[in-house]
């Protein structure tokens, strides 16, 4: 079998066999086929697609490339939630904690923030000494005493998608639903939990532009799930402007502790009884999403998702007297209120453009490389649909380097105020199994 053959097969529209791309995956991961003859197939795929059995088994190969994590020693059904990342989505750091205290077990490896999209692992460690590289003994056993830990993802998992993704980075191949599908999974799969719950987000601060290709990505991911025998669901959601209402690590966490004291943004806490109520009908702990939603507000009622979300920050080295005394984290040099020049409607409000500003005040990373200002970031006072009268704050800029002429005009960019009246946006656009 000749790697240059199945470049051809797919270049002209052919299906490639089991065995084939066996050999591709096989062959790429342990450096036997080339960096520029794989940038060849990627790029093939882009053009002719993968059918759905092309798919599943190109996900079952990468999925079988590495380790693959056993938590048989959890008891109970573990659940597992992905997002397809967006500007302020905290949503595990608060719905990690909701779900467990109702008697999940939330076995969850997340990732790090590049470009505009914050890292659940960044925010996380904002809270000083908390560490996510925990061992698997460590994490089982987490897991078993107070339902939740949220780590980093391990090197010997899924290694043919860390080549694959960087390659695709570089040849203008990330950008193609089978290949987002199978990466996503075939890492959600590997990390052991027996159901995934997806928040497929669209818009302009969200990796898909569009809720038609949104529901297309989800659905390949549901089938690749239900073809490998895990329960797989999915939320479509609006990311057309940011969630919640704090963008920056520790402004984030401070917004987490808020909601689950019952005082954060109903944006963000409706995005969790959504979600949360689907993991727990995964789970079987709830029957239908009445009684999961009374059983995920009673959890915040009574406090002990606080304290779940504690316990999971103590056991993982962190300083847990920052979730009950949040003033405790790092202050800014600057807080600058940007106030609004014009009286009217917050008709649009670009997630992307206030995810950069955030970025570039040092909140987040442009390369792997980049260190992070955990304390730096914005808080929004104005979104979609809000009443703006001129001088009112539509947001606060926290910053330990000023605001340059340039990011202030960026952040008056993001901001489109109309004369009509708005209608609020619907965050949560359909619920797919």
């Amino acid at each position: 079998m000749y790697m240059v053959d199945l470049i051809q097969k797919k270049r002209d529209g052919g299906i490639l066999s089991d065995e084939e791309i066996h050999f591709m995956i096989d062959g790429y991961t342990n450096n036997r086929i080339p960096d520029y003859q794989m940038s060849a197939m990627l790029m093939a795929i882009c053009f002719q697609g993968l059918n759905k059995h092309e798919t599943v088994v190109l996900t079952d190969e990468m999925l079988h490339s590495g380790d693959i994590i056993d938590l048989s020693e959890i008891d109970g059904i573990k659940v597992d939630k992905h997002s397809t990342g967006g500007v302020g989505d905290k949503t595990s750091l608060v719905l990690g904690p909701m779900v467990a205290a109702c008697g999940c077990k939330v076995a969850k490896m997340s990732g790090r923030g590049l470009g505009h999209t914050g890292g659940t692992l960044d925010k996380l460690e904002s809270i000083p000494g908390l560490h996510v590289d925990v061992s698997k003994q460590d994490f089982i056993k987490q897991v078993n005493s107070c339902h939740l830990a949220i780590i980093g993802q391990s090197g010997e998992l899924v290694p043919a998608d860390k080549k694959l993704y960087a390659l695709r980075d570089v040849t203008a191949t990330v950008s193609c639903i089978p290949l987002i599908a199978s990466s996503i999974m075939s890492k959600k799969l590997a990390s052991g939990s027996d159901t995934i719950l997806l928040d497929v987000k669209y818009g302009e601060g969200a990796f898909m532009k569009t809720k038609e290709d949104a529901k297309i990505l989800a659905q390949t991911m549901i089938d690749i799930g239900k073809s490998l025998n895990k329960d797989t669901r999915a939320l479509i959601s609006n990311m057309n402007e940011p969630l919640g209402n704090a963008i920056g690590n520790s402004l984030e966490i401070k917004e987490v502790i808020d909601t689950l004291n019952g005082h954060g943004p109903k944006d963000l806490l409706e995005l969790c009884f959504h979600a949360g109520s689907q993991m727990l009908m995964q789970a079987h702990i709830a029957d239908n999403e009445i009684v999961a939603r009374k059983m995920l507000q009673d959890a915040i009622d009574s406090k002990k998702a606080l304290r779940c979300l504690q316990a999971m920050v103590k056991a993982q080295g962190g300083d847990d007297a920052y979730i009950t005394h949040p003033e405790l984290f790092p202050k800014t040099k600057e807080v600058i209120s940007i106030r609004s020049h014009s009286t009217g409607y917050v008709k649009s409000l670009n997630a992307l453009s206030l995810g950069i500003v955030s970025m570039k005040l040092g909140g987040g990373r442009m390369v792997k490389e980049d260190s992070i200002d955990y304390s730096v970031g914005l808080v929004l006072n104005k979104k979609i649909g809000d009443f703006v009268s001129k001088d009112d704050v539509l947001l606060k800029v926290y910053t330990n380097t000023g605001l340059s002429k340039e990011l202030a005009d960026n952040i008056y960019d993001a901001y489109e105020i109309v004369d009509e009246y708005v209608n609020k946006p619907v965050l949560v656009e359909d619920i797919m199994k």
